[in-house]
């Protein structure tokens, strides 16, 4: 049975105004497609009836106009199979046109905002993203349930189409807002209704809607000194003038918040595992925020990136938890309790700003797509999420061990942070104090991935150091990777 195959050339457009043949204007249409690399050597083009039709000409204006590009050479003809693109023009650089007018080494004018974004942004140079030591912000992605997961794809592929590729709601599947607060209520203690549980496109997409929605240019906002990258880098977008506070051994310091900024708009932190020197925030410090949020009729962003993976015994109560005047924004992601290329988080609202969240996404925001949320959905439902997470706690609390046993052989050069939570940690430079950068740039010679404390800084603290992800790497990548650190040292 003879199918419509080829390349969709819809593109061709025929002025029946014009002076030239429309057998010549498709022609030149043609040949400029296949000239400028369009169509490759060996892709094969629609029948010339299909064509016709697409274009909007006769059969015999398409067949006049494949003849003559035959005979010149640029398409060939096989009989029982059809026309194709000559293999001539494999490998052959494509015709740059320069559109009239245009310059290319000019840059196209932008924003005030995006100018000075640009300058203030942190240097976000991506670390390799694969399992080894000592990579942050990777899970393991090895001891993912994989089978159930492929099962539970397989049945929601297997669904209706409306609700496989279908829009959905820009707000989250209802299903999975609910199970994110059930979640939520049992393990971290939340208290929200499933309308508070906004569903985003990871926590960098919640970052960016919640500094646009309470944001205005040049307006403060606390920032944990040093901090999370993607979250300031989010602020910085949108305007807002970041304070750097500094972190002590309770969290964010908040009287010297108050001393630089007191008249703050937005505080962002990240109390269960301080990202990233793996402190956890006191609970007297987390009262003494919301106080200085309340006073300052200010907000806070708490982002719990990885707070499931506790395992330093019973947690402390999350800011959103015990927050009882509606301040605290909470962000969650599934990149880490799941894995990154899922692109799925959640913020959950304090109830005065649902209405106003609703119509933003309502108006701005498509929402993510459904399939991979009725999966999680389900996921959650089913009782893998638990049993994953359970798993994860002693999967990171034996590698965190197994850190800080071989960090013994180096211990007078550098102080290992004990961690309660998440698969990252911190190890500081003692007296002698190595170059970060040197000493980065010397551990990725030898196979390591390392960051320096510094990348997280927006001014500079006295402490020198490296972030340490054990997450990732298997137990032998890391006992090898402390061995290479101690000869570093050495």
């Amino acid at each position: 049975m003879k199918t419509k195959a080829g390349a969709i050339l819809s593109s061709i457009r025929i002025d029946r105004t014009e002076d030239r043949k429309i057998s010549v204007q498709l022609y030149m249409g043609l040949r400029d497609i296949i000239l400028s690399g369009g169509l490759k050597g060996g892709e094969r083009l629609p029948a010339t009836r299909t064509l016709a039709s697409e274009v909007g000409v006769s059969r015999t204006t398409a067949l006049d106009a494949v003849g003559r590009l035959i005979s010149e050479g640029l398409l060939e003809s096989r009989i029982g199979a059809g026309t194709f693109v000559s293999h001539t023009m494999t490998g052959r650089t494509p015709v740059k046109r320069k559109p009239s007018g245009s310059d290319p080494g000019t840059q196209p004018r932008l924003s005030h905002s995006t100018v000075m974004a640009r300058q203030l942004f942190a240097e976000r140079r991506r670390l390799p993203h694969k399992s080894q030591a000592f990579v942050t912000a990777l899970p393991a992605l090895n001891s993912f349930p994989m089978a159930q997961w492929a099962r539970l794809s397989a049945r929601h592929l297997r669904s209706g189409r409306d609700a496989v590729m279908g829009y959905g709601s820009p707000y989250g599947l209802p299903r999975l807002r609910a199970a994110i607060a059930t979640h939520l209520n049992a393990s971290r203690g939340i208290q929200c209704d499933p309308e508070q549980v906004f569903v985003v496109g990871g926590a960098q997409q919640a970052f960016s809607v919640i500094g646009g929605m309470l944001l205005d240019l040049g307006e403060k906002v606390w920032f944990e000194n040093p901090g999370a990258i993607g979250a300031r880098n989010a602020f910085i977008s949108q305007g807002a003038e970041l304070v750097p506070v500094s972190v002590d051994e309770e969290g964010i310091v908040v009287a010297e918040g108050l001393a630089k900024a007191p008249d703050f708009r937005l505080a962002f932190v990240t109390p269960s595992h301080q990202q990233p020197l793996s402190k956890v925030m006191s609970l007297s410090r987390r009262l003494a925020l919301l106080d200085a949020a309340d006073r300052a009729d200010a907000f806070i962003v708490e982002d719990d990136y990885d707070g499931d993976f506790y395992f330093g015994g019973q947690p402390l109560p999350t800011l959103k938890s015990i927050d009882t005047n509606g301040r605290v924004i909470y962000v969650g992601t599934f990149s880490k309790t799941l894995f990154p290329s899922l692109r799925l988080g959640f913020l959950v609202a304090p109830a005065s700003m649902v209405d106003s969240l609703s119509a933003i996404f309502s108006a701005a925001l498509s929402g993510v797509p459904t399939w991979p949320q009725a999966i999680v959905a389900d996921f959650i439902d089913e009782g893998h999420f638990s049993t994953h997470i359970r798993t994860m706690r002693q999967h990171y609390k034996k590698r965190h061990e197994i850190v800080h046993e071989h960090a013994r052989q180096f211990a007078q050069h550098m102080h290992v942070q004990r961690a309660s939570a998440g698969f990252h940690t911190v190890g500081y430079f003692k007296a002698e104090q190595p170059d970060e950068k040197d000493f980065v740039d010397r551990a990725r010679a030898a196979g390591l991935t390392l960051s320096g404390i510094g990348r997280y800084c927006l001014t500079p603290i006295d402490r020198k150091g490296v972030v340490i992800g054990y997450g990732a790497a298997s137990e032998s990548e890391i006992r090898q990777g402390m061995e290479v650190m101690a000869q570093l040292f050495a």
